[in-house]
């Protein structure tokens, strides 16, 4: 067969036939429609060497191509001999007809010089597999268009697995997204989801975008025995651990001894030393998430069973020995392991006791420390707060009252954490400091509104190797550590303080020829600097998901329980105007939402609301004013 073609000749270019109107150094081409073009030799196959006077001669039927392919299956032909086995002849017009059903690839495979003629397996397998395709692009389309018009085929769960991945975040592309003219976005995949019944409003679908885990640490992740250590009996104090109702994993406490605080804190450390599989775990989800239908800890459930307080009849400790002077300032700090006995108590019940001691003694001295902080500008913002939580597929929302019993733990809360950093720079100790940089205004608002405006001011809080003043809660160092078993940074200021403890112990008793009296160095040397500040990073990363992922988690419920309750009304504060569009906090539901006001209305006035819309992918409710 010529390889050279010449006028008149028949070549393939890109997939088409064509016709060379004239040959030299370039081609001249004339192609299907009329169009001619000029090309390189090089840039077309030769079908035929012609004559061929118009592709219109083309036209042929079949032939008997099946019987072609019988005679040749599993051998090598050529484009002529291929075209007389199946038409009789090697024309321009059998030439084309015969490559078809090469380039078609069921029966034939390869170059108009080398033709590979498939075996009878491979020829079946090709088909079977062309059924299968047909099959999936008539279920495609009819998928389509059920969608278009609202409805879902029995298959459809496969079509939509890659919506679903869009919109949880794990794919940033759909097919199906794409053929309905949709963005693909994880918002819009939501919405679809919604609008075709195949989600329903209870799927939350914000962890996963922000790829939170939202199971439990492995169970394969067992701690040790408490270590057979001394411990400081103070089980003969009254213990309070106040909690909200329901609360499941108690890890603080307050005891009154004199005028001393003791703040009792779950012994996390005592088991999960630095760098073991329970820490590792810990510091990747960087804090216990918190979601309306549970939570997701941060540490095994073995940890909260064997370590919460009050859980058993007396409970592991780290103590937080705290007295302050007559001006609220910490005046001695002892930090040491114990037994307590736990007393648990919900708010409500520890605020019907406030004229019982312990609880009137932990008032006075929480007012103490309060007035303290507040001289040296603490911030306090008494916004709306709110309990989420679900009951079944319903949600529950009540709002939390601002309880006396709530500001004494508070402030001893912040009292250990002023302790613990006092602890550690006296010793020289590194630790995660909290610190915040002040405000950029100086007002100290009582109302709503300027609450809010001033909450706008705020910087936020930072983790530190170095530790400085944190101006919100106007203390001159601290650090957090009275949720170990919530919060990994807590729990890395235990496993230093314990370390530190240790490593004393140690030095007294050689010197004291008693060898280690504590019989046991799980936690060994504290941390150093620059081991702080990579937990700090790992910390603020994981943690920073978490945050965003429960703030949205408990926006997203709120909008569920205003579609559960479509005729919702309530009453709502103007905290921010601009001209005739308002801000507002809701208190019921602590929501903010922008509303637009019949009239200039001053701040911190009270409107009354009605639910317009909602609208559940995009994270907004909408509301109109009542006369």
């Amino acid at each position: 067969m010529e390889l050279t073609p010449r006028k008149n000749s028949l070549v393939l270019y890109k997939a088409r036939p064509a016709r060379v109107k004239q040959a030299g150094k370039k081609l001249e081409l004339e192609l299907p429609g009329g169009e001619s073009l000029s090309v390189r030799p090089k840039d077309v196959v030769l079908l035929h060497p012609g004559p061929l006077e118009s592709l219109g001669e083309l036209d042929s039927d079949e032939g008997e191509i099946g019987a072609a392919w019988e005679l040749l299956a599993g051998e090598v032909t050529d484009l002529a001999e291929l075209a007389e086995l199946a038409h009789g002849a090697y024309t321009p017009a059998t030439a084309w007809s015969a490559w078809s059903w090469v380039a078609d690839g069921l029966y034939f495979q390869g170059t108009p010089d080398r033709i590979v003629a498939r075996t009878g397996k491979e020829v079946a397998s090709e088909q079977a597999s062309r059924q299968a395709r047909e099959a999936e692009e008539k279920a495609w389309a009819g998928f389509v268009a059920g969608l278009a018009q609202g409805q879902l085929p029995p298959d459809a769960a496969r079509f939509l697995r890659e919506v679903e991945d869009l919109a949880l975040g794990r794919a940033d592309r759909s097919r199906v997204m794409r053929q309905l003219g949709r963005a693909e976005t994880p918002e819009s995949a939501h919405a679809l989801l919604l609008k075709i019944g195949y989600w329903n409003p209870t799927v939350n679908p914000h962890p996963q975008r922000l790829a939170v885990p939202l199971s439990p640490p492995p169970v394969e992740l067992v701690l040790p025995d408490l270590p057979p250590e001394p411990r400081v009996d103070l089980s003969h104090l009254v213990a309070l651990a106040i909690d909200d109702e329901g609360n499941e994993e108690p890890d603080d406490a307050l005891s009154l001894e004199g005028e001393r605080l003791w703040v009792h804190v779950a012994d996390v450390s005592a088991l999960v030393p630095p760098d073991s599989p329970a820490d590792l775990e810990a510091r990747a989800r960087g804090s216990t998430l918190y979601l309306p239908d549970g939570p997701v800890p941060m540490l095994p459930p073995e940890a909260v069973a064997r370590l919460g307080l009050g859980l058993d009849e007396v409970s592991p400790a780290l103590s937080f020995g705290l007295e302050l002077d007559e001006a609220g300032e910490l005046r001695t700090v002892e930090i040491l392991p114990s037994w307590v006995r736990i007393t648990r108590l919900t708010y409500e019940e520890a605020a019907t006791r406030l004229d019982e001691e312990p609880l009137r003694g932990l008032d006075r001295l929480a007012a103490r420390y309060q007035e303290r902080r507040y001289a040296l500008g603490a911030i306090s913002l008494d916004l709306p707060e709110v309990r989420i939580w679900l009951e079944g597929e319903r949600i529950r929302i009540r709002p939390i009252a601002p309880l006396r019993s709530r500001d004494i733990v508070t402030e001893a809360m912040l009292m250990a954490g002023e302790g613990a950093a006092r602890f550690a720079l006296e010793r020289g100790l590194p630790l995660p400091f909290t610190t915040q940089a002040p405000p950029t205004s100086d007002d100290r608002p009582r109302d709503l509104a300027g609450m809010f405006a001033l909450r706008r001011t705020l910087r936020p809080s930072e983790y530190s190797s170095v530790p400085g003043p944190h101006a919100g809660l106007g203390l001159p160092a601290y650090a957090q550590a009275t949720s170990p078993l919530r919060r990994y940074l807590d729990l890395v200021v235990h496993q230093q303080i314990r370390a530190w403890l240790r490593q004393a112990s140690r030095s007294e008793g050689a010197a004291g020829g008693e060898g280690n009296p504590s019989g046991s160095d799980l936690c060994g040397d504290p941390l150093d600097t620059a081991q702080i500040v990579e937990r700090v990073g790992a910390t603020v990363a994981a943690a920073g998901s978490v945050r965003s992922a429960e703030r949205l988690s408990r926006l997203h419920w709120t909008l569920v329980y205003l579609l559960q309750n479509p005729g919702w009304q309530g009453e709502a504060i103007l905290v921010d105007r601009t001209d005739l569009r308002g801000t507002v906090t809701i208190p019921a539901l602590a929501l903010e939402a922008r509303v637009h006001l019949p009239r200039e209305l001053p701040l911190n006035s009270t409107l009354r609301l009605s639910l317009n819309e909602v609208n559940l992918p995009g994270l907004a409710a909408h509301f109109r004013l009542e006369a």
